[in-house]
This record gives C-alpha cells, sequence and structure tokens, in this order.
C-alpha cells in the first residue's frame, strides 16, 4: 500500500546550516523571547534573566568573532555543562564558525571525560566551573588542549572566563573585526561529534552534519508544531541529541521560549513558573508525574467523580466539543496551566498513562530515533497515532525491514539525509552499520499496512531460546511494569538444567504504592502478590515467552543520562 503524504504542517522553512538557521530566525523573531533562566534557583527571591533572540544572536557572533581570533577555527571543542545560556551560545559560536563541537555528559566519571577528551582530538574545553580542576589536570597531561574557558566567572590564571570571551568579542565587532562574517559553512561535512549512551563500555563517537540535524528538524516541523508563543522546559541532558534538536534547536527554529530547569525535584515547580506549553521528557518522568496526580485524586476521594467527568468529555470530543481545560483546570494547574504537547521517546509508555494525559487535555506525541539518525526516524503528529507503534517515519526518510520472520519483525534500516556520516576513527564500525546507504539501527520491529512503525527491541538485547524461538526481553517487561505497585523490571534468561533455560524477571517495586494497595506486608508477601499476577499475566502469552520466576528488589536500575536501562551492567548482577 502506498502512503499518502502525510504532512500536517506545509509552511516549512528549510535550512541546511546553523548559518542560515540563525539568519531566519534572526529575520523572524528577533524581539522574541528566546531563553528564561534563573541567575541563581537556589536564592530566596532568585532574579530571572530573559534574553532575547537578537541578543542571543549578537552573542553568538561576538563569541564566534573572538574564538577565531583564539585559533580556534577548524579545531574541535570539547562542550561539557549543564543546561545553560552559556552552552548554547557557545554551541552556536562553534558550529558557526567553522569549528567541530564535541558534547560531553556532565554526569561522566573523570576518568571518563579524561578519555574521551583525548579520544576527540579537541584542543579547547568549555566547561562548567566545577570542572575547573579536572580540565587543568587534562590540559597539564595533553598537550594537544591549548585553550580553557569557564561558563561561570572563576579567578584563574590558566582559564578564560566566557564573560571576558564575550566582552573582547563585542569589542573586535566594534573594531571593524569581519572575520566571523567571512566564514563559509559546509553544510554536508561534519560539524557535532556525539559520544553514544553509555549501553556499552567503549562509546562509538557520531559524525553528523549540519544538514543532517537541519534536515531533521525542518522534517519534524511537518508532523508536530511549535509555535513562536510556546514556551519549552530544558530538562533532558542538553548534551544528547534527543534534548538538543527537539527542545534546543527546533525550539530555536520555531522563534519559541527555552526555560532551563532548575533539576529534577523541581520540574513541577517550573512547568508552572514558566507557564511551558510544550515538555520534552521519558516515559518515566511522566509516569512519575502521572501516579502523582492519580494519588492526590485518591487522597480527596475525587477518583469516580474524574472518571465520570472523564467520560462525559470524551463523549463532548466526539462531538468536536473540548471542554477539558475547563473541566481539568485544578489538574493542569499542576503543570502551570498551559501544557498542551508532550513529546517523549527513549522508551514505551504505559497506555493508561497515555490515555490518562489525553483526558486532561495534554497531548502526548511520541517519537523514536537514535544519535546516527540526528535523532528523529518517527513520529506520532497532532492528529495520527497508532497504539503500541512509534509513529511514522518522516517523509524525507525511507525506512525497511530487514530479513522479516513469518511475523514480519525484522532489523530496522533507514536511509535519508540525516542519517549519520559515520563513526569517528572507526571504519570498522561504520561499515557494520551502513550497507549501501542504508543505516542498520539495531533494533528489531515491523511497519504495518498504514506504514505505522513498531519497534520490538534491541537486536543485542534479543533472547534466544533452545528451541530457536526468539524473545525481545522490553515486550514482557513493558506488561510487567503495568502491574500495579511496580517501578520496572528487567527480563532475563537463567539455565534451569543442562537441556533447558527459563525466562526470569528482576522487578522492582515502589514500597509505598505497595503498601497502600495491599497494606503494610513482608517481601516476601508482596512477592507472592505480585507473582500472582505476572501468573495472570503470564496467560497471555505464548508458552514460551512466559515468566518461570521472579526476584524483588527496591534498588532502581543502572540507567544513562537518559534513562535507559543499562542492561549490560544489570546482567552481571542477576543470577544465571
Amino acid at each position: 500500500m502506498e502512503r499518502k503524504s502525510r504532512v500536517v504542517y506545509k509552511d516549512i522553512t528549510k535550512v541546511e546550516n546553523y548559518r542560515e538557521l540563525i539568519q531566519m530566525v534572526e529575520s523572524k523573531y528577533a524581539k522574541n523571547i528566546a531563553y528564561r533562566y534563573k541567575k541563581d534557583y537556589t536564592a530566596k527571591e532568585p532574579e530571572y534573566i530573559q534574553k532575547t533572540y537578537e541578543e542571543t544572536i549578537n552573542n553568538v557572533k561576538a563569541v564566534g568573532t573572538k574564538f577565531i581570533e583564539l585559533g580556534l577555527q577548524g579545531k574541535k571543542i570539547i562542550l561539557i555543562g549543564k543546561n545553560r545560556y552559556e552552552w548554547c551560545v557557545s554551541y552556536f559560536a562553534i558550529t558557526t564558525s567553522n569549528m567541530i563541537v564535541a558534547p560531553l555528559d556532565v554526569a561522566l566519571p573523570d576518568n571518563e571525560i579524561e578519555t574521551l577528551v583525548k579520544r576527540s582530538g579537541a584542543e579547547a574545553i568549555i566547561f562548567d566551573k566545577k570542572f575547573v580542576e579536572l580540565v587543568k589536570k587534562i590540559k597539564k597531561e595533553n598537550k594537544k588542549i591549548k585553550t580553557l574557558i569557564s561558563m561561570q566567572d572563576v579567578e584563574d590564571k590558566d582559564v578564560n572566563n566566557f564573560s571576558d570571551i564575550l566582552k573582547q568579542g563585542k569589542k573586535l565587532l566594534e573594531e571593524g573585526n569581519k572575520e566571523y562574517e567571512k566564514i563559509e559553512i559546509d553544510s554536508n561535512k561534519m560539524s557535532i561529534m556525539l559520544f553514544t549512551s553509555g549501553t556499552t563500555n567503549l562509546p562509538k563517537i557520531v559524525m553528523l552534519s549540519q544538514n543532517n540535524i537541519c534536515s531533521n528538524i525542518s522534517s519534524i516541523a511537518a508532523y508536530v508544531k511549535i509555535y513562536p508563543t510556546d514556551t519549552l522546559l530544558s530538562f533532558l541532558p542538553i548534551h544528547h541529541t534527543f534534548e538538543s534538536t527537539i527542545t534546543f534547536l527546533y525550539g530555536f527554529y520555531s522563534g519559541a521560549t527555552v526555560a532551563f530547569c532548575d533539576g529534577l525535584r523541581y520540574i513541577q515547580k517550573n512547568l508552572q513558573e514558566y507557564k511551558v506549553s510544550v515538555f520534552v521528557a521519558v516515559p518515566l518522568v511522566l509516569e512519575t508525574m502521572y501516579k502523582k496526580i492519580q494519588k492526590a485524586i485518591e487522597d480527596k476521594g475525587k477518583t469516580k467523580l474524574i472518571n465520570t467527568i472523564s467520560k462525559i468529555s470524551n463523549i463532548l470530543l466526539k462531538l468536536h466539543i473540548d471542554l477539558r481545560k475547563i473541566f481539568f483546570k485544578q489538574v493542569l494547574d499542576n503543570f502551570g496551566g498551559n501544557l498542551r504537547v508532550v513529546l517523549y521517546g527513549a522508551a514505551p509508555m504505559n497506555k493508561e498513562t497515555i490515555i490518562g494525559y489525553n483526558n486532561f487535555g495534554i497531548d502526548l506525541i511520541q517519537g523514536y530515533g537514535l544519535t546516527e539518525t540526528s535523532p528523529v526516524i518517527s513520529a506520532e503528529t497532532d492528529k495520527e497515532k497508532r497504539p503500541g507503534s512509534v509513529g511514522l517515519v518522516l517523509d524525507n526518510l525511507e525506512a525497511k525491514i530487514d530479513n522479516p520472520d513469518k511475523d514480519g519483525v525484522g532489523e530496522i534500516l533507514v536511509k535519508g539525509p540525516s542519517v549519520m556520516l559515520g563513526y569517528y576513527e572507526n571504519e570498522e564500525e561504520t561499515n557494520k552499520a551502513m550497507e549501501d546507504g542504508w543505516f542498520h539501527t539495531g533494533d528489531y520491529g515491523y511497519i504495518d499496512e498504514d506504514k505505522f512503525l513498531y519497534v520490538t527491541g534491541r537486536k543485542k538485547d534479543i533472547i534466544v531460546l533452545k528451541n530457536g524461538k526468539n524473545v525481545y526481553p522490553q515486550e514482557i517487561e513493558f506488561l510487567i511494569n503495568k502491574i500495579p505497585g511496580v517501578i520496572e523490571s528487567l527480563v532475563y534468561l537463567r539455565e534451569k538444567d543442562s537441556r533447558d533455560t527459563m525466562l526470569c524477571a528482576k522487578i522492582v517495586y515502589d514500597k509505598e504504592m505497595l503498601k497502600q494497595i495491599e497494606g503494610d506486608k513482608t517481601q516476601e508477601e508482596y512477592k507472592k502478590e505480585i507473582w500472582e499476577k505476572v501468573k495472570e499475566m503470564n496467560k497471555t502469552l505464548p508458552i514460551y515467552k512466559r515468566i518461570k520466576n521472579i526476584t524483588l528488589s527496591t534498588e532502581l536500575l543502572s540507567k544513562t543520562t537518559t534513562q535507559k536501562v543499562k542492561r549490560y551492567e544489570e546482567l552481571k548482577k542477576v543470577d544465571k
């Protein structure tokens, strides 16, 4: 079946590089507020700072001019820091000045930062001041590092302050320095180096061009609309391509405002005070927030009332009458009252949670992608969704299923302008991943007759049973995680005897929630209650997919900073 164009929004401006992006934004949104944040969020009465697009772009030009004078043109530059204004200005200054940016994860241990700096071949590091002693140590041991720049002021003769770089760049421009203007950007050469997210011991370095990312942004814009009047909350780690492309870059492209989150525990407060309308998140955060709201409703004895109002609201929706903002005003005020859409990815979402948010009038839109694809491969649109799928493949990409089995499941392959250039200094891995322009995602899935894409699990995570059957652990984990009181789970294979194996599950439970549901019991008693529910779940599965044994824990599974479970670490801990 041929897929008709699903593009909802047609007024899409296409740009090929960040110079074109900045010029477009400057001409359309100069007076809009680009960024909002607190000068010091720990202050009793914090000072709120806001930066217009005009001021931000002028700062980018000034910082870029100074970087060029420092001899950094064509060099690789490490960028490591929390989500902050200086990070964003530095990123644009680097990439629009013909330099290569290599963002790093602030949560990495010192020895990994040292290793990745060395592997990148960088000659400068821009950093949060908490890293000052580490980067000085790196510079001392790594003769290639010539320049250190702190995003916050520090008193150290070996370190440049970002504020001074900005002042000096402005002075150069006032004196007539035109070097920044002379720069020409090659849209298709490596401009961004991204380190894969730590699900293996040696991260690969993904090489992306500015056109890779810009082509992805314009395609996303055709599926999900962000308006110049929107405010986004920048919460996920900004070094990661999902947050970077969607919140930071797509938000910039749209002329919207980006507000910086004060930290995980302040999400709800920040949603309220900044009147956030678009939130980019991962399922774990959304499900935690939803559970808190549900608990508050239960504590007030209003569960039955909310369910009744939801039914009435859904009947009215079918008649094109939307009163959700009125019916659920008190609930929506928990999110600031303005939240209209949540974009999420990285893992499947519990169906009940999606329905719950939609009942309140908050639209949840799922996307799927990888760092190597800049990142989005597919997304739901405002109008087109299908439960269980990860949406429709973007219109400028092709996707196919490699070597599908009888159910149509095989590895997902992707081709198009947002697919990476390759892995830096790793021809062997590049050749494994790329074949005739097709990128092997390492994810298994299938495409239905209406072109909706489904992801069933990671190729490397597939459990092959002795009878030759394949089991995708994430599929079963998703079902286990729906059991009330279960936070997360890990499905794995254990040797039963020399001739047989058995599927087991390590289940992390919420003790307080189970206490409310089942009463105050021992862990063994809770295990018995959960095991009964697992057995009920087993009845819905083929025999070879059924869980034969469970263990319980209150300790959360190890994760990357984007909340992906580090399966290789967890599998070392389980009893096999």
